[in-house]
């Protein structure tokens, strides 16, 4: 997988610099999608995986210690763990954002804060596991991956705060030093923090394609279906994975003119 410096670098030769970027045909895969089919440019797309870390999804992790059923969360590793693999294979990179907070928390408003932790004497952000983990804290068990899901050589991990992974982060700087346009999501929550990373995205100008069967969420059913009438109605596409999964496995994507 290329690095970052390798899709978005300068030619330089002793005295002289080339500002011509590497270039990067197209690559066309056709998928259906709603509102619309969509050709997506291989060569100008990353899939962005959102919070599928310990303290969401594993019997360990925080919200499982708070009551929360994360079965729905834990169900997503097969399939993103494939995706991921598929995609790779297609040279698109894959970004890791997980929700690791500072230890001393202190770039935390105390609104996130609060929605953690509402009546100031729960866990919360920073507070201790029985496995001795912190909630949500950077570089801990609790902001890891889940098990299945391993983040190679060639990924790139970003760490958030917030529901929105762009806020107070490199993510922009990442995507846009990529070259990519065109962000497939996939992680939970879908009605949270996906939704809110992904109208970000949508408002800095990315086009954003949520991928259905790599979301999921621990709030009712009905939060999902909402998310995706938004994202199909006022946010871009949404489509699904077997058909995403379809159309990487045929042949080869090949140039095309732009139209």
């Amino acid at each position: 997988m290329e690095t970052t410096a390798a899709r978005n670098s300068w030619g330089l030769s002793g005295p002289a610099v080339d500002l011509r970027r590497p270039p990067q045909p197209a690559r066309p895969l056709h998928v259906p999608a709603l509102p619309q089919q969509l050709t997506l440019d291989l060569a100008r797309t990353a899939l962005v995986v959102v919070d599928l870390q310990n303290d969401f999804g594993s019997p360990d992790g925080w919200l499982a210690s708070i009551g929360v059923d994360v079965s729905p969360v834990a169900a997503l590793v097969p399939r993103v763990a494939a995706a991921t693999a598929a995609l790779r294979a297609h040279g698109v990179p894959v970004v890791w954002l997980n929700w690791g907070n500072r230890p001393d928390r202190a770039n935390l408003p105390p609104g996130v804060r609060h929605v953690y932790d509402p009546d100031g004497d729960s866990t919360g952000i920073g507070d201790p596991l029985p496995n001795g983990a912190r909630v949500l804290q950077a570089g801990s068990w609790a902001a890891a991956p889940l098990d299945g899901l391993a983040p190679e050589p060639g990924d790139v991990r970003v760490d958030k705060y917030r529901m929105s992974g762009f806020v107070d982060t490199p993510l922009d700087s990442v995507l846009r030093n990529l070259r990519v346009d065109t962000l497939l999501f996939a992680g939970v929550n879908v009605d949270q923090c996906v939704l809110a990373t992904l109208t970000e995205a949508a408002g800095l100008g990315y086009d954003v394609v949520l991928v259905e069967e790599l979301c999921a969420t621990t709030s009712p059913s009905f939060c999902t279906e909402a998310t995706l009438y938004n994202v199909r109605q006022c946010f871009g596409f949404t489509v699904r994975d077997p058909d995403l999964r379809a159309a990487l496995a045929g042949p080869d994507p090949v140039d095309e003119e732009t139209p």
